[in-house]
């Protein structure tokens, strides 16, 4: 076999793995963006821990063959940069998204997202949600919120019971 296929066979098993090894993906068209622009942004992927690379079309359609992701062949046109999340699966979503909606050259395609195919739809209501903190904040200011109604219920019964209202 010659080398040249050898070296494609380990791009597309390294692409494959990083699809498998994220937990979001995210597939964007990159044309028109500068190189000020375009380092700005891999600025800000970089800073939330984002990988971002720009792949072939080809590599990334052999990449997805065996994952179920056939949605997304429809997709693999023209320039097309990926955007890995590792640790969190929202910060690819909302950093392009919100680039996106600053610098309006570049465009959304799909997702990936825990293995599923996201259409541009999904990614954009993934960016919408919020952060693991801010949920966490939510779901701790839902349970004391209630944990303080039912103590002032309390207090209000042993003051009425003791005569003090």
């Amino acid at each position: 076999m010659s080398k040249n296929i050898e070296v494609k066979k380990g791009v597309v098993a390294d692409i494959k793995q990083k699809f498998e090894k994220a937990q979001t993906a995210v597939l964007v068209d990159y044309r028109g963006l500068n190189v000020a622009e375009d380092t700005e942004l891999r600025n800000q992927l970089r800073k939330a821990g984002v990988e971002y690379a720009v792949l072939k079309n080809t590599m990334i359609n052999l990449a997805i063959q065996d994952m179920g992701l056939d949605d997304m062949k429809a997709h693999l046109e023209g320039p097309t940069a990926v955007a890995f999340g590792y640790e969190d699966a929202i910060a690819p979503a909302k950093i392009l998204s919100e680039f996106v909606k600053k610098n309006k050259k570049m465009a959304i395609k799909c997702g990936v997202c825990d293995g599923s195919y996201l259409d541009e739809a999904g990614v954009q209501a993934l960016a919408n949600t919020p952060s693991r903190e801010v949920l966490i904040a939510k779901i701790m200011g839902s349970m004391m919120s209630s944990v303080s109604k039912f103590v002032y219920a309390l207090e209000a019964i042993r003051k009425q019971k003791a005569g003090e209202e």
